[in-house]
């Protein structure tokens, strides 16, 4: 053990990621948009494109699990027939019988169908994993084309939450076969919306 630790690695640079001949490399599609959805449903996912929150509302109601949810809670003004009241839950383990959760991103990755998600904390951000289902609204200008881009918009000056969140949990350890909600969302739809909300 010693030997090993005796041992020094030579200090290497990190490449300059801005630079031209770097920049040229990464991915890069002509309609970002449909990339993302492609993607987001190759993940059990399904997006839709929308103009604003009347059309969500309507895009909702054909939903089969958000017409038979019997709680449904919405962190969007206006948008779902939400009968939980957030502000009134303080103990996370709460959110565990939520049906139906409709709840905002903040953009969009064209080359793996995630979407950047943030709560300022409290008991909320378990919606995102606790509930059967999740409606994700997104601004539909908010679709950036690779994780490298991605990653350039975020920022940890203080202390948060935040995650990438692509599709339904999923997990295909057992006897090799794909089961969809296994630990966590059943069906994750992602709106893209072009007014804002």
């Amino acid at each position: 053990m010693n030997q090993l630790r005796s041992q020094s690695v030579p200090k290497t640079e990190l490449p300059d990621l801005s630079a031209p001949e770097l920049t040229q490399q990464w991915i890069s599609y002509e309609d970002p948009t449909e990339q993302f959805a492609n993607m987001l449903t190759s993940v059990g996912g399904v997006c839709a494109r929308v103009k604003n929150v009347d059309e969500v509302n309507q895009k909702l109601a054909e939903i089969p699990a958000y017409q038979a949810a019997k709680k449904i809670c919405s962190q969007i003004a206006n948008c779902g027939q939400s009968n939980v009241e957030i502000s009134n839950i303080t103990d996370p383990h709460d959110f565990e019988d939520i049906d139906f959760a409709i709840l905002p991103g903040e953009f969009a990755v064209a080359e793996n169908g995630a979407v950047w998600i943030t709560n300022d904390g409290g008991p909320a951000r378990t919606l995102y994993f606790l509930s059967q289902h999740v409606a994700l609204l997104v601004p539909a200008s908010e679709v950036v084309q690779h994780m490298h881009a991605a990653y350039e918009r975020l920022s940890f000056e203080s202390l948060g939450f935040g995650t990438f969140m692509s599709g339904p949990s999923k997990t295909a350890d057992i006897e090799q076969s794909l089961v969809i909600g296994a630990h966590g969302a059943r069906s994750l739809t992602v709106f893209l919306v072009e007014e804002p909300f």
